[in-house]
């Protein structure tokens, strides 16, 4: 997968919760909270583009983008980097990790206990 940069990730965020965009509608959504200008934000589009991780389309008359990559193949790629460099591609120690040095409701621990019971019976993945 093509890696896409911190800032590029904002541009996608925008557009994988409220896709297609025009360039106006970006803007507006990312600038201003990261402090960018307009150029910024159109810098990065076009960055973007020669990366083919959005599409722009002509549609009566203007141009609207949207994204190549799906949201869940981003997350597992980044993910599955994280663990990769950080933990040893191990799950386990970065859910240690976790468990002891942050603090999990009674929901986290519930999810986490019936994902487990899930894999142990082999049920099939949601």
């Amino acid at each position: 997968m093509t890696k896409i940069s911190d800032a590029e990730s904002r541009i996608m965020d925008a557009l994988w919760r409220r896709g297609p965009l025009l360039v106006e509608d970006i803007v507006a959504e990312v600038a201003g909270p990261q402090q960018w200008s307009d150029r910024t934000v159109k810098s990065l589009i076009g960055r973007m583009l020669n990366k083919k991780t959005i599409r722009s389309e002509r549609k009566d008359g203007r141009t609207w983008y949207r994204p190549l990559v799906a949201r869940d193949d981003y997350m597992l790629a980044e993910g599955k980097n994280f663990l990769d460099r950080v933990f040893g591609g191990k799950l386990a120690p970065f859910v240690s990790h976790f468990a002891e040095h942050e603090s999990l409701s009674a929901e986290d621990v519930a999810q986490l206990k019936a994902l487990i019971r899930k894999l142990d019976h082999g049920d099939d993945r949601d």
